[in-house]
C-alpha cells in the first residue's frame, strides 16, 4: 500500500471554465491541452482513501478522466455554482456504497439543502436520487478522515467566508482575497500550498497573479500551484516560464505526490 498522498487536479479554471463559450479569446482558441480548464476541483488520495474537495458542474467529465473505485466524502470550500453544482453526479458512487458523505460550513449546507433538496430530503425520497450523510466544519474543529486531522481554514472571498483545508502537508485554498493571520499560521511548514491566482488585474474577491505571488511567498511552502485560473491571467506556458521556480501553474489532470 503507497502510504504517499496523491494529489489530482480535476479541473483549474474559473467559473465559467477556459474556454469560455462563444469566446474569440487567443487563450480559449488555445490549442494547448494546459489552456483548457474545467472548473476547479482536487482529488487527494492517500492509502486507499478518496476525498474531492468541491464537486463542481464538470464533476462527471473529471471523474471519467479520473476514474476512482470509490469516493469516501466531498468537502467543499463555499456554496458558489462552480464548487457545487456537480452533486448529482454522485450518484454512481451512492448507487454501489450507500450515503456519500459531504462536510461544509452550515452556511454552505443550507444553501445546497434548498437547492438540491430531493438530494437532502429525509422522507419520500426520489429512488433514483443520491443521499448524503452531512458533517458541519467549524474553522477551529479539526476533520477526522482516514487517520488524518484534516485542518479547515477560512479565508474571505469578498464578503463571503470560504474554508480552505490541510491534509498533512497538503494545504488547498482558492477563492481567496484576504486570510487573518490566526489562519495563515495553519499553512505554515506546508510542503504543497494551492492558491488562486484568477488574472493580471486586481478582482474584488480573487487573489491577482501579485496577490498570490505575495501570499506564497509568505506562506513560504516548498512548493505553490496555482489554480482557479481565467483566461485573462494568459497562456500556461508563457506564464509558467516567468515564475519562481519553487511556483507553478496547475493544470488539469496534473498529479502531485506527497
Amino acid at each position: 500500500m503507497d502510504d504517499k498522498m496523491t494529489i489530482t487536479f480535476l479541473g483549474t479554471g474559473t467559473s465559467q471554465g477556459i474556454p469560455i463559450i462563444g469566446s474569440k479569446h487567443p487563450v480559449c482558441l488555445s490549442d494547448n491541452p494546459k489552456d483548457k480548464r474545467l472548473r476547479v476541483s482536487v482529488l487527494i488520495s492517500w492509502q486507499d482513501y478518496n476525498y474531492v474537495i468541491d464537486c463542481g458542474p464538470d464533476f462527471r467529465q473529471q471523474m471519467l478522466s479520473n476514474p476512482i473505485d470509490k469516493l469516501d466524502g466531498i468537502l467543499f470550500t463555499h456554496e458558489h455554482a462552480d464548487h457545487t453544482a456537480g452533486i448529482d453526479d454522485i450518484r454512481p458512487f451512492f448507487f454501489r456504497q450507500g450515503d456519500i458523505p459531504v462536510y461544509a460550513h452550515p452556511r454552505v449546507l443550507d444553501s445546497l439543502k434548498r437547492r438540491f433538496d430531493y438530494i437532502f430530503a429525509d422522507e419520500d425520497r426520489y429512488p433514483g436520487a443520491p443521499a448524503v450523510k452531512v458533517h458541519e466544519v467549524f474553522k477551529d474543529k479539526k476533520i477526522p478522515l482516514g487517520g488524518l486531522d484534516v485542518v479547515p481554514i477560512e479565508a474571505s472571498h469578498n464578503r463571503l467566508k470560504v474554508f480552505g483545508y490541510r491534509f498533512g502537508e497538503f494545504v488547498y485554498m482558492t477563492d481567496v482575497k484576504r486570510v487573518e493571520e490566526e489562519e495563515m499560521k495553519k499553512m505554515k511548514g506546508a510542503e504543497v500550498l494551492v492558491i488562486n491566482a484568477l488574472r493580471i488585474d486586481p478582482h474584488h474577491s480573487h487573489f491577482n497573479l501579485k496577490e498570490a505571488l505575495e501570499f506564497a511567498e509568505e506562506v513560504g511552502a516548498e512548493r505553490t500551484y496555482f489554480t482557479h485560473i481565467s483566461h485573462l491571467l494568459g497562456f500556461h506556458d508563457e506564464v509558467e516560464k516567468n515564475l519562481p521556480k519553487n511556483i507553478h501553474l496547475a493544470y488539469d489532470n496534473l498529479q502531485l505526490k506527497i
